[in-house]
């Protein structure tokens, strides 16, 4: 394994010297049960206009007999607390601006070097995510090279990594996260996957082996503006920073924008909404850059494995999202299945596999559906990292390394059970 100490000339502040302008301070990130009537819940979220974690569609209908995670402000404490009516809430966060503050000031970097053991312990600066890449490949320039599927709305390029074994140009396995910008263990995974098998393949039979039948293109960060965004005005935000019609709102969310199934349940009309499809479909240059890099690669060498990465649920997820009744891939779902069982053998941590909607809820426009139907990659996931709800976005540096650790093992199920 070469030197695990990679140098870099960081031109970004460390997580901790950003200051967000949007405050969280005081504000508690509330898990609420939701039985089958769902009306008194979705009053209290439409009546403080609470933002939603988790636990509603696109329509902000709760979905029955679940549960509804959401932010109260501190000014909308007294408020909240006289609507529940002795509903028996889970607190998530007691201070969730202090949770951010802490998760923030673990960032493990300096001016001279990132220490590959260690890398892992903590959240990074956008720029020093492109600098891991940039030096990676540095390390392996015989079996590697930077790669760039676009630019976003500000320009910035959406970079990274394609390595491979002894030669290139072999079926191909397309990961990519942070296609949310909140969900910054997504990032950290992916990037754990570059690493994992860069560093071993000399010394690994098995990940060599690998390398050695598929071609792999990564990108931790598809979403780089509103990763960035994340990191200096909301922790919170989700889509990208994309202007909309008629509107004030920014964004749209890049995984509704896909070019099928686009108009249809699953997503929003409203810009102003979390899951905003956009004006027309992949009308996001996110997504345009994504799905001609992804339809290239399948025209030119194949894509043998897509899988979109997110946070937070534990599942592990096949398509369709678009219908809760279309046909399921046998081969796909046997796969889901036992990534699933990998995991959890791990740690014990409980990950569901099953089809998109019935597992989580229905996504138009959705990345999987389209590689699966457009592009006809021939195994294609997503997959929602941990955790199940005690931290959601906001999962502490602490629970990083055991994440890519166990994530691992249900990629490497994949790439050992997947038939050419």
């Amino acid at each position: 394994m070469k030197s695990q100490v990679l140098s870099l000339a960081l031109a970004s502040s460390a997580v901790r010297g950003v200051l967000a302008t949007v405050s969280y301070d005081g504000a508690k990130a509330i898990r609420i049960p939701v039985g089958e009537d769902v009306i008194p819940v979705m009053k209290i979220i439409d009546q403080l206009q609470l933002p939603v974690w988790k636990g509603v569609g696109a329509d902000g209908v709760p979905k029955a007999n679940s549960n509804v995670d959401l932010v109260v402000p501190a000014e909308k404490a007294e408020e909240f607390g006289s609507m529940i009516n002795g509903i028996n809430i889970e607190v998530m966060h007691e201070d969730l601006g202090a949770s951010i503050a802490e998760e923030s000031s673990a960032a493990d970097v300096s001016a001279e070097a990132v220490n590959l053991g260690t890398w892992f312990n903590a959240y990074h600066p956008y720029a020093d995510h492109l600098q891991f890449l940039t030096t990676l490949q540095s390390m392996y320039p015989s079996n590697s090279e930077i790669v760039t599927s676009g630019a976003s709305v500000a320009g910035r390029a959406i970079t990274g990594l394609h390595f491979y074994g002894a030669a290139k140009g072999k079926p191909a396995v397309v990961l990519h996260g942070t296609v949310h910008a909140r969900e910054w263990i997504s990032t950290m995974t992916v990037e754990y996957v570059i690493y994992n098998l860069l560093s071993n393949y000399t010394t690994n039979t098995e990940i060599k082996g690998f390398l050695d039948k598929y071609d792999f293109f990564v990108f931790p960060v598809v979403n780089p503006d509103g990763f960035v965004y994340t990191q200096t005005n909301d922790r919170l935000w989700r889509k990208n920073r994309q202007t909309a019609p008629n509107s004030n709102c920014l964004g749209r969310d890049v995984n509704r924008n896909w070019n099928y199934r686009w108009d249809g349940a699953g997503s929003s009309t409203n810009p102003c909404d979390e899951t905003f499809k956009g004006s027309q479909p992949s009308d996001s240059p996110e997504n345009q850059g994504l799905s001609a890099f992804l339809n290239n690669i399948q025209a030119t060498q194949g894509v043998q494995l897509y899988m979109d990465i997110h946070s937070y649920s534990q599942l592990f997820m096949t398509p369709y999202g678009y219908s809760c009744t279309a046909r399921v891939s046998t081969a796909n779902a046997n796969l889901a299945t036992g990534a699933a069982r990998a995991i959890e053998a791990v740690y014990g941590t409980d990950y569901i596999a099953g089809p998109l909607c019935g597992t989580l809820y229905q996504v138009a426009g959705g990345s999987i559906d389209y590689a699966q139907d457009v592009t006809k990659a021939k195994y294609v996931f997503t997959i929602e990292l941990r955790d199940t709800g005690n931290y959601g976005f906001v999962l502490p540096p602490a629970q990083i390394r055991p994440t890519v650790l166990e994530t691992w093992q249900g990629f490497r199920y994949l790439f050992t059970n997947m038939v050419l």
